[in-house]
């Protein structure tokens, strides 16, 4: 199977959130069959995190070109949207970037692991002080400053060898899982974030690529460019100074190369939060024969392969093995 690469996210099929497929009013899980020599047929409907909605846009072709009688709808709206959709019995799987609530659980949500990837803090590559920043990065205290205290207004505030201009910070304003992600890793809430909210991942890193003096987050495939695995133009990596040194040493910078971040994610590295697991959340109460050959088909080798190849980290065995587990469970 030809490996296939997604575009830069600010170009085509991920700025027009439907551009591969349109969300429709079918009801999930209706009219479902299999046929021995033409695969399953019915309609799939997914929605939610921005950070998972190219990769089911993937995985979704590849199971249609095996089953051309399935259809799929895919929308992205944020992980809030997807945990909602799927427990309204709107869709059949929701995409979300966050842990589950136990509330969530509660109502009947089922949590399957696909994959991993990261949330990083990001600025404008024109910033006046971009090189220092670079050499030093920020600890967790001053990024808490930053996003969840009223006190600091300006980088100079952080550092004194920093420009006297104000810190301009943006957050989420959807329900994100890298919103929620980036929170947890500050101790806090996605409610507690401050700053100028923006709805979706495109927006964010777009309106800190606008601004020269913009901190904000974003998830990775967001900020490289997955052709050339490298930062796309214009925004950039905050280094984290994890051991609050006041410098980013050898063993913290990881961030040259998507590739290398993503090892970093893999070998635990770079922390969790905001590294972190990405789910299809599936509903407990409404399996379906179709529903879980298409999850069975995502947690398989050859799809994992996808993983790497787009940004984020493949399931190791011992973890897909416990996300089929689940799906068996699910079985009537």
């Amino acid at each position: 199977m030809q490996i296939k690469r997604l575009q830069t996210p600010f170009k085509g099929a991920l700025v027009s959130i439907l551009a591969a497929f349109l969300l429709s009013a079918c009801s999930p899980g209706r009219h479902q069959k299999y046929d021995p020599e033409e695969g399953y047929s019915g309609t799939l409907s997914i929605s939610g995190a921005f950070a998972l909605y190219p990769m089911a846009v993937l995985w979704a072709e590849d199971f249609k070109k095996e089953n051309p009688n399935v259809r799929f709808n895919v929308s992205a709206g944020g992980a809030g949207k997807g945990i909602s959709d799927v427990l309204s019995n709107m869709v059949d799987i929701g995409l979300v970037s966050r842990e589950l609530h136990q509330v969530e659980v509660e109502r009947g949500a089922l949590p399957i692991v696909v994959g991993y990837d990261a949330v990083i803090s990001i600025i404008n590559r024109a910033h006046p002080d971009f090189d220092l920043l670079q050499e030093r990065g920020l600890t967790q205290a001053e990024l808490k400053s930053i996003f969840l205290e009223k006190g600091v207004k300006t980088w100079k505030e952080i550092d004194a060898r920093l420009v006297d201009r104000p810190i301009e910070v943006y957050t989420r304003s959807d329900a994100a899982g890298a919103a929620e992600t980036w929170a947890k890793y500050l101790g806090a809430t996605q409610e507690e974030l401050r700053g100028i909210g923006i709805f979706g991942d495109p927006g964010l890193a777009q309106a800190v690529r606008d601004n020269p003096l913009a901190i904000g987050f974003s998830n990775v495939n967001f900020v490289y460019d997955l052709k050339t695995r490298k930062f796309s133009e214009g925004v950039h990596v905050l280094p984290l100074d994890l051991n609050a040194n006041g410098r980013v040493e050898d063993q913290e910078q990881f961030y040259e190369t998507l590739d290398k971040l993503m090892h970093a994610v893999a070998e635990g590295a770079y922390p969790s939060p905001p590294a972190r697991e990405l789910y299809f959340v599936l509903h407990r109460d409404r399996p379906s024969a179709l529903l879980n050959a298409f999850v069975r088909f995502v947690l398989a080798k050859e799809q994992q392969n996808y993983l790497s190849e787009n940004g984020y980290v493949p399931l190791e065995k011992e973890k897909i093995e416990q996300q089929i587990h689940k799906i068996d469970a699910t079985k009537h």
